[in-house]
């Protein structure tokens, strides 16, 4: 399988638990690891075979300018979702790095979420046996 990367995409994002952390927008840095086939773009050099890492950089930087979030679990999860249900990749896993602790290079959360299986996986085992 392929996967598209995108590594420490700056964005500025309002998060934290208290108002006073959320009033401004904080540096996060997000990486991406999108998977998707993309063989047939390789083949054809057509990009609507492929997903657009530039489009997807685009809308996550456009992300923060009117939600704010209290926790980074809370950022990597709505990233994760926007990407699958805007892109329709396998799965994707993000990383979210924040820099709140000055004693420390910086904090991250890790979260992968796969695509929703079609209604008809969704169905028992047993169900199948029926055939």
């Amino acid at each position: 399988m392929s996967f598209i990367t995108i590594v420490d995409l700056e964005v500025f994002y309002r998060v934290g638990i208290s108002e006073e952390e959320r009033a401004k927008p904080q540096r996060l840095l997000l990486t991406l690891d999108v998977k998707f086939d993309f063989s047939s773009a390789a083949v054809s050099g057509r990009i609507g075979r492929t997903i657009d890492y530039y489009e997807i950089t685009q809308r996550l930087l456009k992300l923060g300018e009117t939600r704010n979030w209290r926790l980074i679990e809370s950022v990597a999860t709505d990233v994760a979702d926007k990407i699958l249900s805007e892109f329709h990749p396998e799965s994707v896993t993000i990383e979210v790095k924040k820099f709140s602790i000055p004693e420390a290079r910086y904090v991250s959360v890790s979260l992968t979420k796969q695509r929703p299986l079609p209604e008809s996986y969704n169905r028992p085992f047993w169900w199948w046996q029926r055939w």
